[in-house]
């Protein structure tokens, strides 16, 4: 059958509000001051251990607190969902705030829609991420030879969720009408497709669920193993995240013994590939190793960019494994440029 993918925490709440915020945005499309280099990392990392420290995982949030249905976040004037450590940003002010959507626009896309934003309603930061390659170092490649180095920069944007949008006696416009969700007899069909299609050596049997870097397999238990029937998707997709990592794939160092920094770090990624796979195909996401949150919290501490380069790789890992499903909409965790920032 065909499969139809599903549309595509630590929030960090924008300084300006509509009322203060207009201008920025109308000045760079909801683009605000570029912060101080490392400033947006820390900020980023210490809300994500905050949350995680009060036993909420930024990626598994409570969905039923919210009218929002599973699915990755997304621009909803270009229809193009968020990547890497936007989709935990977008999906904790979601759920926090109780929207119903998870369509988001800069002040000026808002305006460009026939709609304003609401006076007294406050935008949330996400990042954008890219290179330049400056005129002293594009010099000395010219005199000495070789590459030109670049250095990393990030930006902040400032969007603001469709529901604080009012469109006055305009039309609302489509984009801002979130579909119908996947009917839960739907998953089944769209789990099997998903594991049949990367044509993974996928083992059903015994008590434990885990990959096999060794021997690049994958191993669960059978479905009556698990109290729920999606449970066992996703831990599918946990596992199957791992599979990417795999040398001749996405190539992710797997060689970290239990216990060590390196191993709680492919984990994280495992889990939040999982998160975004699962979002992806109208899944509600879920922890597969909560008892991994003193390992994992212990990287954040050591690493402000932890969590950046955790959701950067799972992004990739998600793409990955969802470009094995026919359906073009499946190719719904596509690489911002923002990822490479991370490495």
């Amino acid at each position: 059958m065909a499969v139809q993918a599903r549309r595509s925490r630590a929030p960090v709440r924008a300084a300006s509000r509509a009322t203060g915020g207009a201008a920025a945005g109308s000045r760079g499309a909801g683009r605000a001051a570029v912060p101080e280099r490392g400033s947006l990392y820390e900020e980023v990392t210490a809300r994500v251990i905050a949350e995680m420290e009060a036993g909420r995982f930024p990626w598994v949030q409570p969905w039923s607190g919210t009218a929002a249905q599973p699915c990755l976040p997304r621009n909803a004037a270009s229809g193009r969902p968020y990547s890497g450590i936007n989709v935990l940003i977008l999906w904790g002010e979601a759920i926090a705030r109780g929207y119903s959507g998870q369509g988001w626009l800069t002040f000026r896309q808002a305006l460009a829609s026939g709609g304003g934003v609401r006076k007294g309603e406050r935008g949330v930061t996400i990042c954008y991420a890219d290179r330049f390659t400056p005129e002293r170092e594009r010099e000395r490649a010219v005199a000495e030879g070789g590459e030109p180095g670049s250095v990393a920069f990030l930006k902040r944007f400032t969007v603001f969720n469709t529901d604080q949008i009012d469109w006055g006696d305009n039309p609302r416009p489509a984009f801002a009408v979130e579909p119908p969700p996947l009917p839960e007899r739907e998953i089944v069909p769209i789990g099997e497709a998903l594991i049949a299609a990367t044509g993974a050596d996928f083992r059903i049997g015994g008590a434990e669920a885990y990959y096999s870097p060794a021997f690049d397999y994958v191993q669960v238990p059978p479905q009556p193993a698990f109290p729920h029937q999606v449970d066992y998707y996703r831990t599918a997709t946990h596992e199957l995240g791992h599979w990417t990592g795999h040398r001749s794939r996405l190539a992710r160092d797997q060689s970290g013994a239990f216990g060590t920094a390196l191993y709680a770090r492919e984990e994280l990624v495992a889990e939040l590939s999982a998160a975004f796979v699962c979002a992806t195909l109208g899944i509600e996401p879920n922890v597969r190793h909560a008892d991994y949150l003193a390992s994992w919290l212990a990287v954040l501490r050591a690493d402000d960019r932890a969590i950046f380069k955790a959701a950067s790789l799972a992004a990739k890992s998600a793409d990955y494994l969802l470009g094995f499903l026919a359906d073009p909409a499946a190719d719904a965790v596509q690489a911002s440029s923002f990822e490479e920032m991370a490495a």
